[in-house]
């Protein structure tokens, strides 16, 4: 007996304890060698790990274990039994965050001004009237609480660091700020050890303070901004409605949102949010869909059409049965896709990652050998002198930023993205996008409105249009595809009872079989009843080969039955987002299944060179992969089951979010809506974030190239320049938020369509 493997499973964990690059790779190093787990990422900025694992191996226990292992801490999750969409699918560790913030606040607040106390008194000693060894062990009782106090927290981190044998930039504060107290701590004891060699007892409680106090608060404003980073998901989720009214045996109950379930009769009044997912069984109304879709136009919903929960009813009043509720909604889908494009890395995040191995050590290795150069040939006070200059080795160094580089960026630009409706499904998605540089488009359901209509009936000889048409849309019944459903649509427009199909399959883009009321039914392409035997002479039919009207063509029992003119607008933006594409230097091809003439009608009005007409699945995937071959990369724009495999093909697979399942399982990117100037919305989206990532790491190497030097006193026998530890401090605490500041630009990102250009 065959047993099928089970499907490997993806979680997050968050974790504690982790401040820069070299955290997260000594995590995700943990995580992969762990039984079982077979990815495993973790992002700074959300202080998350995302694995996947096989779940008859590995549980959360073991991914946990390896949190652990590592040398970190795992943060506690909040349980819940609740489908309702709440801010902690936003950010589900917002609580402990608040927190913490407050923590970090107060512990800054009381270092900084200790530290300026005691440069108060070290600067007027003779405020007190005390000499300077009496004044040092004033000094040293504030300097010391707020060193095992404040600075706690680099000091136990850096001790459960020592016993994993890793280090980390808690690593680099804790010996920085232990080395500066201690020096200090050692002078005022036992003031003899300087004095007799000739050394005035000067202490460093200052530096040492102002050093925690300053890498705090610069921890806390990091905070602040990773919380602001993470707002698009928020207002997303603010979004959705509170209460439904829920009509049940003629009756009318207001009740709170999450308690609504699929099956259930949901009254939408004029001008109210509509509360659900579902499906509209009376009255007829315009929703203002922009707030998930960006099209700012509404949209009339009527009985059989789905509406979105979330989105704005306009003036009727509708009566809907709802489907989905909660974080199985459109809304909930939407936050999900979000916030794993928030968490994931972006390949150019590798850079970083492999520098940041090492980096840390490294900087250890610098900050002795600052110290024995500048004890062995440095001026006098040579120990002072050396021990000064070590440490602002050791505080100089940031890491951090490193680390928040690529997270932070990725956040802040995936989240803007989703409030004009692009949803990109990861860092990796987001940085190819931004490579594109040919992009293929799907005709039917992209570019057109994907709402064809039958235009006009042509039938063979024998046959009538009545039965022609009742047969062609019993078989077409089982059908996704848009022409399928024009079909459908106008034989129950015109009243025809419709049959059930039997045996019914469907040959992506070409045309569906079945059989109805004892008849073998095929509907489709002249290619597709050629290939069952069958010769369509359109011509003996009336069909007019002039127009470029898609021809759906019929055969019954073997025979040419006739043929269904189908004509398809061309969307009205269209034509300016091609505009757009070509704008930017991108070249623009059409793929489609339709006839030449239909194909190239519409690349005509909209401005596109390079048509493929006549294409099945596998003709629009080589299409793609021999684009590919000539060294471009390139974006697969469509919405339809045909379209799937040449989406995966792609460097990008681009859905339209009005398509199937299937086209938005295989692509890389969603437009929620379906307007095609979202395309170029997404490439611009993915251009303006990799900037900022750029921006980010050249700022975050750059710092470390020039300072650490500087720190290191090479500059001081030309220009007797040195780096005091506290202006480190502040240097320090300065890059890693001027890192998430630069990312919270893309909040400003121009991305929705008709948007300048950056």
């Amino acid at each position: 007996m065959h047993v099928t493997a089970p499907e490997p499973i993806e979680f997050s964990v968050g974790v504690e304890g982790m401040t820069c690059a070299s955290c997260v790779n000594r995590v995700e190093r943990f995580l992969r060698k762990a039984d079982g787990v077979s990815s495993a990422s973790v992002n700074l900025a959300t202080e998350r790990a995302t694995v996947l694992v096989d779940p008859t191996v590995a549980g959360r226990a073991e991914v946990e274990a390896a949190i652990v292992a590592a040398g970190y801490d795992v943060r506690p999750e909040r349980a819940t039994d609740s489908m309702a969409l709440t801010l902690d699918d936003a950010d589900p560790d917002a609580d402990l965050r608040a927190q913490e913030m407050r923590e970090l606040g107060l512990k800054a607040l009381v270092s900084v001004v200790v530290a300026l106390a005691i440069m108060a008194l070290m600067l007027w000693p003779d405020i007190l009237g005390m000499p300077m060894v009496e004044l040092n062990w004033l000094l040293f009782i504030p300097a010391t609480f707020v060193q095992f106090w404040a600075g706690g927290v680099f000091l136990r981190a850096a001790l459960r660091q020592a016993r994993h044998r890793t280090v980390s930039m808690d690593t680099l504060v804790a010996m920085g700020t232990m080395a500066a107290w201690g020096y200090s701590t050692a002078v005022t004891l036992a003031p003899a050890l300087v004095t007799d060699a000739g050394i005035e007892p000067v202490t460093y409680f200052d530096s040492s303070t102002m050093i925690i106090g300053l890498i705090l608060a610069g921890r806390w404003l990091e905070a602040r901004a990773k919380a602001r980073a993470s707002g698009a998901v928020a207002a997303l989720v603010g979004l959705s409605a509170r209460t439904a009214r829920v009509v049940s045996d003629g009756t009318e109950v207001d009740v709170p949102v999450e308690e609504v379930r699929p099956g259930d009769l949901v009254r939408v009044r004029p001008g109210e949010k509509v509360p659900v997912d579902g499906v509209v069984v009376s009255g007829s109304s315009s929703l203002d869909e922009s707030m998930l879709t960006g099209e700012p136009v509404p949209v009339l919903r009527e009985p059989g059409d789905e509406v979105i929960g979330a989105t704005v009813n306009g003036e009727g009043t509708l009566v809907m049965r709802t489907t989905h509720v909660g974080r199985d909604a459109v809304l909930g889908q939407i936050v999900r896709m979000v916030r794993e494009a928030q968490a994931s890395k972006a390949p150019v995040q590798r850079l970083a990652d492999r520098v940041t191995e090492w980096f840390v050590p490294l900087v250890i290795v610098l900050a002795a050998v600052t110290f024995a150069a500048w004890w062995a040939v440095g001026p006098e006070p040579a120990l002072t002198n050396a021990l000064v200059s070590a440490v602002s080795v050791l505080i100089i160094a940031c890491p951090c930023a490193m680390g928040l580089a690529t997270p932070t960026a990725i956040m802040v630009g995936s989240g803007r993205a989703a409030e004009s409706g692009l949803l990109f499904r990861g860092g990796a998605a987001l940085e190819a996008a931004g490579r594109v540089d040919t992009v293929v488009f799907d005709k039917t359901g992209t570019l057109t409105a994907g709402r064809p209509s039958v235009a006009a009936v042509r039938v063979a000889p024998g046959f009538g249009e009545a039965d022609l048409l009742t047969l062609a849309a019993s078989a077409e019944r089982g059908s996704e595809h848009p022409l399928g459903a024009a079909v459908v649509a106008e034989a129950e427009r015109r009243g025809l009872t419709l049959g059930t199909p039997e045996g019914f399959a469907a040959t992506g883009g070409r045309g569906v079989r079945a059989e109805v009321g004892g008849r073998r039914v095929l509907v489709g392409s002249r290619a597709f009843l050629a290939e069952a035997g069958i010769s369509a002479d359109v011509s003996a039919v009336g069909a007019s080969s002039e127009r470029p009207l898609t021809e759906v063509l019929v055969a019954v029992d073997s025979t040419f039955a006739g043929a269904l003119e189908m004509a398809d607008e061309v969307k009205p933006t269209a034509a300016a987002a091609v505009r757009e594409l070509r704008e930017r230097g991108l070249e623009v091809h059409l793929l489609s299944g339709d006839s030449q003439a239909a194909a190239t009608a519409v690349a005509t009005e909209i401005g596109i060179d390079h048509v493929q007409a006549e294409a099945q699945p596998a003709d629009k995937t080589a299409y793609v992969s021999a684009l590919r071959r000539q060294g471009r990369s390139v974006a697969m724009v469509g919405d339809g089951i045909n379209d799937a495999p040449a989406l995966a093909a792609a460097d990008v697979g681009i859905a339209i979010g009005t398509g199937t399942d299937v086209a938005l399982e295989a692509s890389e990117v969603t437009l929620v809506g379906g307007d095609p100037r979202l395309v170029g919305a997404a490439i611009r989206a993915s251009r303006g974030t990799l900037r900022v990532i750029r921006q980010n790491l050249g700022w975050a190497f750059g710092y470390n190239v020039v300072l650490i030097p500087v720190a290191m006193g090479l500059l001081y026998p030309v220009l007797g320049l040195r780096l005091d530890p506290i202006l480190a401090a502040a240097a320090m605490a300065f890059s890693s938020v001027s890192v998430v500041l630069n990312s919270l630009r893309l909040r400003r990102l121009p991305v929705a369509p008709d948007s300048p250009e950056p």
